[in-house]
């Protein structure tokens, strides 16, 4: 509110000088101001004092059980349970039993260099509390217009994680928080910190404290053996805080210092494995800023650079206490980014999960019946459709001996398994699947080359001539794939795909046509993204799912004040009129085409995908309620498949076909076992004393949402043009699609197996990294 204007009286009596009255004085209202503000300042001041006074006091009777709890904790374990009416304890999540103890002398200095350099380089000068840290964070918050920068100290995060505090806390909490921390260094010596922090973090992959760490991602010559769920240790590590043993947290390189201490700020985001490339330059960013803050030479920063990051075969994380432990270490995973590691190894959470425990075990049996222990593996994930929920994981054949898991972070080839992403956005452009194509040898130019060709050949030079979508889809014609992906445009379809579920950053070379990725894919992926096609369109996740616009592992967690549940969410991806052509033409891939050995008897469709001399091997596929991807090839590389099956190579619609198919037949048991069950309860419920002997279970609906609207390529481009898909048809409108050919009667005799195409040319297919393959896409 403004003053009034102030208006001065001239005293009384004879004019002073020449004559002319004096001028009102300006002077005093904005000394009045002046000091006005200067006691509102003063009193602002002494009541911030006061309250941060006050809040110093109140909190410094939590120190004694700030270290208690961070010392002897006696933390309250996790469980989690199965899907079900009746659910099963699936593991027991706990961190003080993997957890090592060290004293400060068994640390290497490398390490507590390496966590000084990355979170909080002024740790030797401040008293807990860094204020100059949180002005330079809000100010780069401010330049980038969100949180760019924490401004919390080291031993401001030991007091939240010592507290088990969750991830979005109050500002109350926050400056609680800061108390304590403050409190805390005028007890404990910053060693006595430093040391205590790297006991109590984790660091992803079951390793809770640094010396697990270590254990786990560089390994120490000693093996941890847990008895799959009863948690009996047979054979307990020695702890070298009471052996005299030296430590393995005592020897580590600075680039392996490095490695662990960036992976603190998020360990899902920067494990070696799981994220090779970010993991990698985090990494190094640590190393830079050890060699910046004078703590290692230069030729130590060079020779840090140059090291190679743990793969999957280095990795030895503690066997958990699950009986299913690919799916729970997944899961764990999530949990901690959710809630924090501190509620979820000590806080006494009760998780329900949405495995189904009758269709992991038939998934399990019916690789084990179909590859046994020699040869290749396999690897497995089932979502049903109507919720995003996965029901079923194989990650492979022994999680004790190889605990990377193929079906979450095994990114293979997807061959021709890919080739729905370009069906759809084709269709989605006004393409009929009436539209015909020349199926010959065809040569595309190479954007960026004057004289490179893009080289597609079928199998064995094998020609339609003139051949519709249909057929090309049916047969998967690498010749029709190949020019409609590259005249829809790689980059759309790419986009389309990530909508539809596919995380993995997907190149988009003229390759990437026939599943020829600098990335594959993994399992996971494939099941979540066909999931949208069983859905006629409409990717389902879930407010608990893995990652935004997941698929879901969790359907609920109680405990520690908390009692959350999952709700579902859905977003149409394409139209529903897309997703049924879609679907009646992948049907007649099992009904007539290479994935014949998928029939189960009852509604079904699905796409093979087999990569160059027979590296990979794919099927994916959906019926009404559920969505399976099953990949099967050699895990360590990338190793031709050619006399695995009954004597020949190993394609889609072999194996993996055949194995989609017994787990889909036990889906199918299952499902109409529990129709009959609610049945027989609801006519005993509705005529007491009689019983219901026979039940013939209705056909469930595939859900709809949405109307008929165009693929959004998550960047405006349903609003674009859509290039011109040529063929002799031609796009634009959808005549009447054929009526598909009807699923004939389950269990056909295989057909004889195609071999693929050469890869083609120039894109040559990636050199294949631990866990992953190369190559292109052939028929299968």
């Amino acid at each position: 509110m403004q003053e009034p204007p102030t208006t001065a009286t001239p005293p009384s009596g004879p004019p002073a000088g020449d004559g002319e009255p004096p001028r009102p004085s300006r002077r005093r209202p904005r000394v009045k101001k002046l000091r006005l503000l200067l006691i509102f300042t003063g009193l602002s001041a002494l009541a911030l004092v006061s309250t941060v006074f006050g809040m110093m006091m109140a909190v410094a009777s939590d120190l004694p059980q700030l270290e208690n709890r961070a010392e002897y904790q006696r933390a309250k374990n996790s469980i989690v349970y199965s899907d079900g009416d009746e659910p099963t304890k699936l593991a027991r999540l706990t961190g003080n039993e993997n957890r090592i103890l060290l004293a400060e002398e068994q640390i290497s200095p490398n390490l507590t260099n390496a966590l000084i350099a990355i979170e909080d380089r002024r740790f030797y000068e401040h008293e807990g509390v860094d204020y100059r840290g949180i002005a330079r964070a809000l100010f780069q918050d401010i330049l980038a217009r969100r949180a760019a920068q924490g401004g919390s100290t080291i031993t401001q995060q030991f007091v939240k994680n010592a507290l088990a505090a969750q991830a979005e806390r109050t500002v109350f909490q926050k400056l609680r928080e800061a108390a304590l921390a403050y409190h805390l260094e005028r007890q404990w010596t910053k060693q006595k910190i430093l040391t205590q922090y790297l006991n109590s973090v984790y660091f992803g992959n079951g390793a809770y404290g640094v010396e697990a760490a270590v254990r786990t991602y560089f390994g120490d010559g000693s093996e941890v053996v847990v008895d799959p769920y009863t948690g009996e240790l047979v054979e307990v590590p020695e702890d070298p805080a009471t052996s005299g043993d030296e430590a393995a947290a005592a020897t580590v390189s600075p680039a392996e210092a490095a490695l662990l201490a960036g992976m603190i700020a998020s360990p899902s985001l920067y494990d070696p494995v799981q994220n090779p490339k970010t993991s990698r330059a985090r990494r190094d960013l640590v190393l830079q800023r050890m060699y910046e803050q004078e703590m290692i030479t230069r030729a130590e920063y060079e020779e840090g650079v140059r090291e190679d990051l743990p793969g999957p075969d280095d990795i030895q994380p503690p066997q958990p206490h699950s009986n299913e432990p690919y799916f729970t270490t997944w899961l764990t995973q999530q949990l901690v980014d959710r809630f924090g590691a501190g509620a979820v190894f000590g806080g006494g959470l009760e998780v329900t999960t949405t495995l189904n425990p009758e269709l992991q075990d038939a998934a399990e049996a019916a690789i084990s019946s179909r590859l046994g222990a020699i040869g290749p593996s396999a690897s497995l994930v089932a979502i049903e459709n109507r919720t995003g929920e996965v029901k079923a994981m194989v990650g492979g054949p022994d999680y004790a001996e190889r605990p990377f898991n193929l079906a979450t972070q095994g990114h293979r080839q997807p061959g021709s398994s890919f080739k729905p992403f370009i069906l759809i956005r084709a269709l989605a452009d006004g393409v009929s699947p009436d539209a015909t194509f020349t199926s010959e040898p065809k040569q595309f130019p190479v954007p960026g080359s004057r004289t490179e060709k893009f080289v597609v050949n079928n199998y064995e030079d094998s020609y339609s001539g003139i051949a519709s979508l249909w057929s090309a889809t049916t047969n998967s014609d690498n010749a029709v794939y190949a020019e409609l992906g590259l005249k829809v445009g790689t980059k759309r379809v790419a986009r389309l795909a990530h909508r539809m579920g596919v995380k993995t950053e997907i190149s988009t070379n003229p390759a990437m046509t026939l599943g020829g990725l600098t990335e594959g894919l993994t399992p996971l992926e494939l099941a979540y993204a066909y999931s949208t096609i069983a859905n006629r369109g409409v990717r389902v996740s879930g407010s608990l799912a893995s990652s935004e616009n997941g698929p879901v592992a969790i359907e609920s967690v109680k405990g520690g004040g908390r009692d959350i549940v999952n709700e579902a969410r859905k977003e149409r991806v394409f139209s529903d009129a897309v997703g049924d052509t879609t679907q009646r033409m992948l049907e007649l891939v099992v009904a007539s085409g290479t994935g014949t050995s998928a029939q189960i008897g009852e509604f079904a469709a699905g796409k093979t995908g087999t990569t160059e001399n027979y590296g990979d091997a794919w099927f994916v596929g959906f019926n009404k309620e559920i969505t399976v991807a099953v990949w099967v090839g050699y895990p360590d590389e990338l190793r031709p498949m050619e006399t695995e099956y009954l004597g020949g190579p190993v394609a889609g619609g072999t194996y993996p076909a055949e194995i989609w198919r017994d787990v889909l037949l036990a889906w199918i048991g299952i499902r109409d076992r529990i129709r009959a069950e609610r049945a027989a309860r609801q006519a005993a419920r509705e005529n007491p004393g009689t019983s219901t002997d026979t039940y013939v279970p209705a056909t469930p609906s595939t859900p709809t949402d949405g109307g008929d609207v165009p693929v959004d390529d998550g960047d405006g481009a349903a609003a674009e043009p859509a290039p011109d898909t040529g063929g002799d048809t031609g796009g634009g409108s959808q005549p009447a699609e054929p009526t598909p050919a009807p699923t004939p009667a389950p269990t056909p005799a295989p057909e004889p197996t195609p071999a693929p195409t050469p890869a083609p040319a120039p894109t040559p297919a990636p050199a294949p990294a631990p866990g992953g393959g190369g190559g292109a896409a052939a028929p299968e």
